[in-house]
């Protein structure tokens, strides 16, 4: 325990001030020093330090091998007496502070592999999945010390396998309800949780292995340190001067620091052991003034360094960091530094440890805010299991209905895992309630599969004579009537609900079976097909190079006629393949070229227009834009009488005016033409009829 209460060092020779329940006591026992386990030593009450001695004492000892007298001016001033005290609230939490950070450093002292534990980060393994599980467990056992993430590989097995077995509880239920309840001889193996418990048994080995170690060696160190202060005792009562004395102690000082942790629950007693005969032995020497002097001041900055360390330490954003950078001060104080003059002692002591305890309490604030956020998990996630035993709870009466809830209650799921850490006393309870809610969903939703197995049946038998119809057309040869006869069958089939699980992939598979390979004779054939029309392409593209040379003579009709001829030579050289279709366009536009260089009417050569593109749309079979054209003719020939009829009311209005009006002959003028409109759209709409008849 760190703790500046008493001196305990003798500054007069043979007697030794010693408070104890506040009365003075004299003289050291010669006999039986050594404490024994389950004894409290006299001395540990002290401040807590081992006063080694710097090197400036070891310089000054050469010249001090004899105590002063006791008339030096030095002499022990009078320890006043004491009653025991109620300790007060704020001491209290003082001393729990430093208890907490004596405590880690007992754990730690007894493995020093724990000290790296702090570095690893504890990851929300909860919101992980199974195979992320694995991977984090296979990363951390790589870890040279085991004990270091022992923390951390722990929660990851609890996590996998609450994992693992909620899992197969879900396909424990999905067999029971493909196989009317019976899960005699349910299996279900998943290779991923062989890979975890190779790892894990690999780490487990490993973790024995360094127990073992460990206990042999811890049980070494004790005896070791044990040695060492029986040694130190003796030293007590030889005959050596000063010099040679603290030469020896700073042997046995290295020694000890260097001898290895020792069991946990003899860190503190052995420690005040050693303590307890180092005093002893201080006051023994009776050092001179000087060279005390020289001690305390030392060991005074030396302990300021420490405090001013600890004042930076209370401002640092990273409690943790911080805390466990205070741990080892506290090691330091401990076990590396001295005692302190008098009157330096209790006010240095407070400092540190009033600092200690707000930096103590800054980190218990971090913990009260971890546990708020802890209490707005549980909160999320019992608001979680809410959701999902109300969904349990709504009447579902379809098979895409329940689809739909079986996606409500995965995403529910995943909320939950990433919900984060609950509180420990209820983690327990409140993943026992999710898995019930999810249970009790399955067992609902699996009742309603069960109650639709007819159906599924009949689906079956309906899917089983699509199989056969399709296996029976599969190499039929004439294309043009099976295609529809086959995309027909694949609508159906789309239309069929789920069948029972076990069918599923083999009927299935002889559906596929069965369209695949008709519909891969019918793309050959239709492959063969287009090489005609890709030659027929080549062709165009080079009678189109050529027409492009055409010129006109200037007679009307030779013209006309040998524009005609270059369709008709056009149409014969074939169809080209849909996707270079552009080019019947290019040809369009070279023959509107020539067509506005004729002194046509307007009638004749739309009409030679429409005729090349009508036959163009017949020779693609493209009903399609046939009936678009249709469209759009009619709706032409209504604009065209909606005009024709307009203008004809609007010379109503004018009819008391003259014949030569200019008004009136512009309107005549426009009902003429758009009449002649008229009829060249009811020849366009007569021939298109007549060719959709043929």
């Amino acid at each position: 325990m760190l703790e500046e209460k008493n001196d305990n060092l003798h500054e007069a020779d043979g007697e030794q001030l010693n408070e104890v329940n506040g009365t003075l006591q004299t003289d050291y026992s010669t006999e039986n020093d050594t404490i024994e386990d389950g004894e409290v030593p006299v001395v540990h009450e002290t401040e807590g330090q081992l006063p080694f001695a710097p090197k400036e004492i070891l310089e000054a000892a050469k010249v001090a091998d004899e105590p002063e007298s006791d008339d030096d001016n030095d002499a022990v001033t009078a320890i006043e007496d004491k009653t025991t005290e109620t300790p007060s609230s704020t001491e209290k939490k003082e001393r729990s502070a430093v208890d907490s950070i004596d405590e880690s450093n007992a754990e730690e002292g007894e493995d020093d592999s724990l000290t790296d534990r702090h570095d690893i980060p504890m990851l929300n393994y909860e919101e992980l999945s199974m195979e992320e599980l694995t991977d984090e467990l296979e990363k951390l056992t790589a870890v040279e010390k085991v004990m270091s993430v022992k923390d951390h590989i722990e929660e990851i097995r609890k996590e996998f396998y609450s994992k693992y077995n909620h899992f197969i509880e879900e396909k424990k239920d999905e067999y029971s309800h493909d196989n009317n309840g019976d899960t005699s001889d349910f299996e279900y193996h998943y290779p991923l949780k062989n890979k975890f418990d190779t790892l894990y048994n690999q780490y487990r080995d490993r973790k024995n292995s360094h127990f073992k170690k460990l206990q042999t060696d811890l049980k070494g160190n004790l005896e070791n340190r044990l040695a060492i202060i029986e040694e130190l005792k003796n030293l007590v009562d030889g005959d050596e001067n000063i010099k040679d004395s603290l030469k020896h102690v700073s042997e046995l000082r290295d020694r000890w620091k260097n001898a290895g942790p020792i069991p946990r629950d003899k860190y503190n007693h052995v420690w005040n052991n050693f303590h307890f005969h180092i005093e002893r032995f201080y006051d023994h020497l009776h050092l001179d003034r000087e060279a005390r002097d020289m001690d305390f001041k030392h060991n005074l900055e030396q302990k300021q360094k420490i405090i001013a360390r600890v004042e930076e330490l209370v401002e640092e954003e990273d409690v943790n960091k911080a805390f466990r950078e205070l741990q080892a001060l506290h090691k330091i104080w401990k076990e590396e530094i001295g005692p302190v003059s008098r009157e330096h002692r209790e006010e240095i002591w407070n400092r540190f440890s009033e600092l200690t305890k707000q930096l103590h309490d800054k980190r218990e604030a971090l913990v009260a805010k971890s546990k708020e956020k802890e209490e707005e998990n549980l909160a999320k996630k019992n608001d979680i299991i809410a959701q999902i035993n109300a969904i349990a709870e709504e009447k579902i009466t379809a098979h895409n209905a329940w689809q739909g809830q079986i996606d409500r209650i995965e995403a529910l799921r995943e909320q939950f895992f990433k919900a984060g850490k609950v509180p420990l006393e209820v983690n327990e309870e409140t993943w026992a309630a999710f898995k019930a809610a999810v249970r009790n969903f399955n067992t609902v939703k699996n009742s309603f599969y069960k109650d639709i197995k007819k159906d599924q049946q009949e689906n079956l038998n309906k899917k089983l004579a699509l199989v056969e119809k399709a296996q029976s057309l599969q190499d039929s040869e004439d294309f043009n009537a099976t295609t529809p006869v086959m995309k027909q069958i694949q609508d159906e089939w789309k239309t069929i609900g789920h069948v029972p699980r076990k069918y599923s992939d083999s009927v299935w598979k002889d559906f596929k079976a069965a369209c695949n390979h008709y519909f891969d004779r019918l793309h050959a054939q239709r492959n063969e097909a287009n090489k005609e029309e890709l030659e027929a392409f080549d062709k165009k593209k080079e009678y189109l190079e050529n027409l492009k040379e055409f010129e006109l003579t200037g007679d009307h009709k030779t013209d006309l006629d040998a524009i005609k001829k270059h369709i008709e030579n056009w149409k014969g050289l074939g169809r080209v393949p849909q996707a270079r279709r552009h080019i019947e366009g290019k040809f369009n536009k070279i023959l509107d070229a020539l067509f506005d260089k004729l002194s046509l009417s307007k009638k004749e050569t739309d009409m030679v227009r429409f005729n090349n593109r009508l036959e163009q749309l017949a020779e693609g079979d493209d009903t399609r834009r046939l009936e678009n054209e249709q469209l759009f003719i009619m709706r032409k020939i209504d604009e065209v009488q909606g005009e024709i009829f307009q203008l004809e009311n609007n010379i109503q209005f004018i009819s008391n005016a003259k014949g030569d009006n200019p008004l009136v002959k512009e309107v005549q003028k426009n009902i003429e033409r758009h009449k002649e409109d008229l009829k060249t759209w009811r020849e366009k709409l007569k021939q298109i009829r007549s060719l959709k008849q043929q």
